[in-house]
């Protein structure tokens, strides 16, 4: 585990603007999932699976819409976690033709893992921040994926 500290931002780094500011907080949040996929031999995308997968079963036709893959890139993504042994696959009760996929316990692990560890190196960004400014941050954040999607 690298405990990595991220450079403050110069006078010409700092944010021009409110898109700007979401564009490199997105690319350090970014970062942040990279690093700890890297750890554990995951891409982004492997981490965001387990990470919608924690606390449910999903069908892939759902899982491809929280992810944006078409449906032979999220049958590769599944089978490769599946020969991992992170998740499985079983029938749907409601529909013959639909799988739903699940966390095997070893993928209940991993996924635990990368969360305490994304949480850390988050909190870590954050610990800069009063208690205050974080109930606010957390308040606009939800407040903006609340919003309808920009298409």
């Amino acid at each position: 585990m690298t405990t990595e500290a991220t450079p403050a931002a110069t006078p010409d780094d700092r944010p021009l603007n409110t898109v700007d500011a979401l564009v490199q907080l997105s690319f350090l949040t970014q970062r942040v999932l990279s690093l700890t996929g890297a750890e554990h031999d995951l891409s982004v995308v492997q981490i965001r699976l387990l990470g919608i997968l924690r606390d449910r079963q999903a069908g892939m036709l759902e899982l491809g819409g929280h992810l944006g893959l078409d449906k032979s890139s999220m049958t590769g993504l599944v089978t490769r976690a599946e020969k991992r042994g992170l998740v499985r696959r079983s029938p749907s009760p409601h529909d013959g033709r639909a799988v739903l996929v699940s966390l095997t316990p070893l993928g209940r692990r991993l996924t635990a893992d990368c969360t305490a560890e994304i949480t850390r190196r988050l909190t870590a960004l954050t610990d800069r921040l009063t208690a205050p400014q974080r109930d606010r941050l957390t308040e606009l954040a939800t407040a903006l994926l609340d919003a309808p999607a920009a298409g």
